[in-house]
């Protein structure tokens, strides 16, 4: 797909039009003074306006506000001010996270009136970076599957195929990219839930290392136990994703576990060249399954390394499968903290979702050092793969995207899925060890889906992931998006 150009006549130079820019498009374009954050705010409002009917991205809009800071960002850019790296860009915030005065649902009903005191870590840090909140994107509760529907806002549809899903649990988030609504959104990954929607709409997503981006203010006010859930950038190009890290990562003291801020950019370092890398390709892990349209772009997608000069070869390693322990382990930990929050009102939540985090609150101190112990040997046979090579290269899920309201498939190819939690088979071993773990667009599958490569490095290398990305980006670019 082409953009529709546009002229901007107070520069009497052409552009294409202002939803289609990215982020890093954005940027150079408003403080160059080529484009208003008024005009960008309201490009924006209106794709959402016209679209937002059909695939369900949004979920609660601030016009007002969005507008109102826009035209301050004017004024200050007419005398002279530089209002951030952001200024003009325009934000989608996914709806776990708050934003003061406006709702954080989580998706489920209890919460539905909630309405948040103050931003959370990494929207003010977008904020002050110059990011303009047009509003919240939708999610599952308390991002609990893959796909993204709740019984507030229902089912969020894919701009490539409205029958399908986007993903989830940031859902909303990549609907909202793929539909270019907005060119920046918030998205948190516990299991999968940036690489799987970024997968099912063809953008790039990272995990990053677990603390690169802090989390919190908690709004249920308890420090999580289970290291899993990482904050990170959805984004329609590499270079966005950097710039979004820039402006997100480094230490503060709401979140004990964030990371300080790295040494240098990450935009700097996406514009060096790549060294030659050995590059491992495991189309399995060892115990997934992933449907042979998908295994055919990877294994496409692997070869572009190939032809950059980078030493690929195809492993059959086996890592311990942690889908059961990550489950009780993540769901043990969601019930202490809302237990108490929703108690008499357990008939209003999704039955899925808590049956499943109930099934956990039985874990006891034993079966979770079983949980810790299986951790270990996953940590050892990273640690092992990683002295061997630079990068691990994977399917980032088995299928393309599947029916926009659920359930996930139950078979790969005719073959039935030993466990649920195989349909997204490739995501949470990474959560569970902290690796900093991207999707990239690998190419389509014959229905014309969006099927991901993942490239996953050793802990606190978010720089090679992402200048492995970018290499493959420029050699495949992720530039065509769905007409609505």
């Amino acid at each position: 797909m082409r953009a529709v150009a546009r002229i901007d006549r107070r520069k009497n130079v052409t552009m294409p039009e202002l939803h289609e820019l990215s982020i890093s498009e954005l940027s150079r374009a408003v403080h160059a003074r080529k484009v208003s954050p008024v005009d960008v705010v309201e490009a924006c409002l209106a794709r959402v306006e016209a679209f937002n009917g059909q695939v369900n991205a949004f979920v609660h809009l601030c016009p007002d506000s969005a507008r109102d800071e826009a035209r301050r960002q004017e004024r200050e850019i007419a005398g002279g001010g530089d209002p951030g790296p952001l200024a003009g860009v325009p934000l989608g915030v996914k709806d776990l996270e708050d934003v003061a005065g406006l709702p954080t649902t989580f998706g489920s009903v209890p919460f539905k009136d909630h309405v948040a005191e103050r931003d959370s870590i990494q929207v003010e840090r977008l904020r002050a970076a110059g990011a303009i909140v047009l509003g919240k994107t939708n999610t599952p509760e308390f991002g609990y599957t893959g796909f993204t529907k709740n019984r507030i806002f229902g089912v969020t549809r894919n701009p490539w195929n409205l029958e399908k899903t986007p993903g989830g649990s940031s859902g909303g988030s990549s609907a909202a990219i793929a539909a270019r609504m907005v060119p920046m959104v918030t998205a948190s990954d516990g299991g999968g839930s940036v690489r799987i929607p970024a997968c099912y709409v063809g953008a790039f997503g990272l995990k990053p290392t677990f603390g690169r981006i802090p989390g919190g203010p908690e709004p249920h006010r308890m420090l999580r136990w289970v290291d899993t859930v990482h904050n990170g950038p959805l984004t329609r190009t590499v270079e966005d994703a950097a710039l979004f890290l820039d402006v997100t990562s480094g230490y503060h003291p709401a979140d004990p576990c964030s990371l300080p801020a790295p040494a240098t950019s990450y935009r700097d370092a996406i514009a060096g060249e790549l060294a030659p890398l050995r590059i491992a390709l495991s189309p399995g892990l060892g115990y997934a399954r992933a449907e042979s349209q998908v295994l055919r772009e990877v294994r496409s997608a692997a070869a572009v390394f190939e032809g950059l000069g980078h030493g690929v070869e195809e492993i059959d390693t086996v890592f311990p499968d942690l889908g059961r322990a990550w489950a009780y382990a993540c769901g043990a930990e969601l019930y202490a903290e809302l237990a108490a929050e929703v108690a008499g009102r357990e008939s209003e939540l999704g039955r899925g979702f808590w049956g499943g985090t109930e099934s956990a609150s039985h874990l006891t101190p034993l079966e979770m050092g079983d949980i810790q112990r299986e951790r270990y040997e996953l940590n050892e046979a990273l640690w092992e793969l990683f002295d061997r090579f630079d990068l691990l290269l994977t399917p980032t899920l088995p299928t393309a995207a599947f029916a926009a309201g659920g359930p996930p498939p139950p078979t790969i190819d005719g073959h039935p899925l030993e466990s649920p939690l195989h349909a997204v088979a490739f995501t949470y071993p990474f959560n569970f060890s902290g690796h900093p773990a991207a999707n990239v667009r690998a190419g389509f599958n014959d229905e014309g889906l969006p099927v991901g490569l993942q490239i996953v490095a050793a802990r606190h290398r978010d720089d090679l992931v992402l200048q492995a990305a970018r290499a493959f980006e420029k050699e495949q670019p992720m530039d065509g998006w769905p007409e609505l």
